[in-house]
């Protein structure tokens, strides 16, 4: 080989060497892209918004190429949110090695690793008998298992969930800390204890049988952190409001917890001032505070005094748990207990930082249907007379929780809330001071109670695509998954609309959320589990 045609081809295997070495840049580069979804509504803010989906837009949204891909099978009603973790090793089962994995949960104490492409069973764990029908309530499914979203710590993978177990001395709750690769315990669950003193200096002990633990956990300041309400309101003599914590390495319990009602009587014995939010996650701040919002108490309407009973409020309580930092309660709260017209059907949304005078903000909305904004710093207290907040705005009853994202155009924060059968798109303006305006609106057929659950998917701040899935308007009906173009001022059509899944508990309504990652839309249902994405 001549001297020529040597360096010719030293250069030709170079150029090849460095093909192959972008080619691998750029494999890791699209792995290194995958997105998880280790919590409820993308973040602990409560924002419902994924920022990072460079597959999905509106146009191929619209297109014939965006389709159900497959359905997976389960083995009961699921009533959490979906969590994803791209590259998992799985170490146990007949499929070991690495895949991306859905991870589902059901009420009847099962959770299953799904591929998330393929949507073939990888692994499921039954973690013991569920309770069925707790005291006859049927405002949740005919099992009460796994009905909170789970958490995930992928530095450590290690997913944690609370499970709700028939047995034999009676219902108890438990506390898991799992291996994402094999599903199991990797500490001993820590079976959930609590006591508290009432205001006549008594102890209240936490009693399984009549708490029920429905919001998504929180992982924060190094604890999982999980609220409790009750049955149907039923045995509200004996049920009350709990925020309770654990540290995440070992599963011990805080030294500290709250009680939101602690009066030692009542006028009807009614005491309750739950945590429930129709499964909306507990929310923490830049400070690690912890934010929900609490249910109805005592309907005589005549208990709250903001200290030793704070129902139909909007709560922050400090990292340890042991203060109440800060409340806004609206000034109707007596007729809202006396109705049983919960401002706690609906969570907190925590807005990322703003710009201008009040950098933190927050919007909540319930059962009355006025969706309130808030500075975070000062959520506005009580009064009689009026409500110290930034805003009120009308949305329509909602057992809900309003999603956040940042639009292409303007650079502005967009509040997408979902009450009554609306879904609508909300302009944020911070100076001279913060103040919300509708800019955009749709409404979808959604039965059963008021209000729905959205998500946001964009590429950074372009393309984004509002997902929301109504509640089914019939047993036969099913749940319907839309998207929606937010850019579309006024009234918006669907770029998408299908049939996402069976519900046939109409007595408990469907709060499922959308999880939009990797170029698919994950929807949970009734023993099913729909993956959405772009076809071949």
């Amino acid at each position: 080989m001549t001297p020529l045609r040597r360096n010719a081809h030293v250069r030709g295997l170079a150029g090849i060497a460095v093909l192959i070495f972008l080619l691998f840049l750029a494999h890791t580069a699209s792995v290194v892209a995958q997105t998880a979804v280790t919590t409820y509504h993308y973040d602990n803010y409560r924002t419902g918004w994924n920022s990072s989906e460079t597959v999905l837009t509106p146009a191929n949204v619209a297109s014939s190429k965006f389709g159900l891909l497959t359905t997976v099978l389960l083995d009961d009603q699921v009533d959490a949110q979906p969590l994803l973790i791209p590259g998992v090793n799985i170490t146990a089962g007949h499929n070991p090695g690495k895949h991306d994995v859905v991870y589902v949960v059901t009420g009847n104490d099962t959770i299953y690793a799904i591929d998330a492409n393929a949507g073939t069973v990888l692994l499921s764990q039954n973690l013991g008998k569920p309770v069925p029908s707790p005291l006859g309530c049927n405002n949740n499914g005919p099992n009460v298992g796994i009905t909170s979203t789970p958490v995930i710590d992928a530095t450590s993978n290690t997913l944690y969930l609370i499970a709700y177990t028939q047995d034999s001395t009676g219902p108890a709750y438990r506390l898991h800390a799992l291996d994402l690769g094999s599903l199991t315990d990797k500490l001993t669950p820590q079976i959930v204890t609590g006591s508290h003193t009432l205001s006549d200096g008594t102890t209240f002990v936490f009693n399984a049988t009549y708490q029920r633990q429905r919001p998504g956990l929180l992982l924060a300041n190094g604890n999982v952190y999980a609220g409790f309400g009750s049955f149907c309101d039923f045995a509200a003599n004996v049920s009350r409001g709990w925020l309770l914590g654990w540290n995440a390495s070992s599963l011990a319990p805080l030294s500290a917890n709250q009680v939101f009602d602690t009066q030692a009587t009542s006028p009807n014995a009614f005491f309750l001032s739950s945590i429930w939010m129709s499964g909306y996650g507990l929310a923490a701040d830049d400070s690690g505070n912890i934010v929900f919002v609490t249910g109805n108490s005592d309907y005589s309407g005549t208990t709250y005094d903001g200290v030793t009973n704070i129902q139909e409020s909007v709560v922050k309580v400090s990292p340890n748990l042991t203060t109440e930092v800060d409340l806004f309660t609206p000034s109707n709260q007596s007729s809202l207990d006396q109705g049983d017209v919960d401002f706690g059907s609906g969570g907190v949304l925590v807005l990322p930082d703003q710009p201008g005078s009040k950098p933190h903000l927050a919007v909540a909305a319930g059962k009355f249907g006025t969706m309130f904004l808030m500075n975070e710093d000062h959520l506005g207290g009580y009064s009689t007379t009026k409500n110290n907040v930034l805003g009120a705005y009308a949305i329509g009853s909602c057992w809900c929780g309003e999603s956040y994202f940042v639009d292409p155009n303007d650079g502005a924060a967009r509040v997408v809330s979902s009450g009554g059968n609306r879904v609508e798109v909300w302009k944020l303006q911070t100076s001279p001071r913060p103040k919300l305006t509708g800019v955009a609106y749709a409404a979808i057929p959604s039965g059963q109670n008021g209000g729905f659950f959205t998500s946001v998917s964009s590429n950074g701040k372009a393309s984004p695509i509002v997902w929301a899935l109504s509640r089914p308007v019939s047993q036969q009906a099913g749940m319907l998954l839309y998207a929606f173009n937010p850019e579309s001022a006024g009234r918006m059509t669907p770029l998408f609309k299908s049939y996402a899944g069976p519900w046939p508990n109409q007595g408990g309504d469907s709060n499922l959320v959308p999880v939009v990652a990797n170029g698919k839309v994950y929807v949970a249902s009734n023993q099913h589990l729909q993956i959405f994405g772009l076809k071949p």
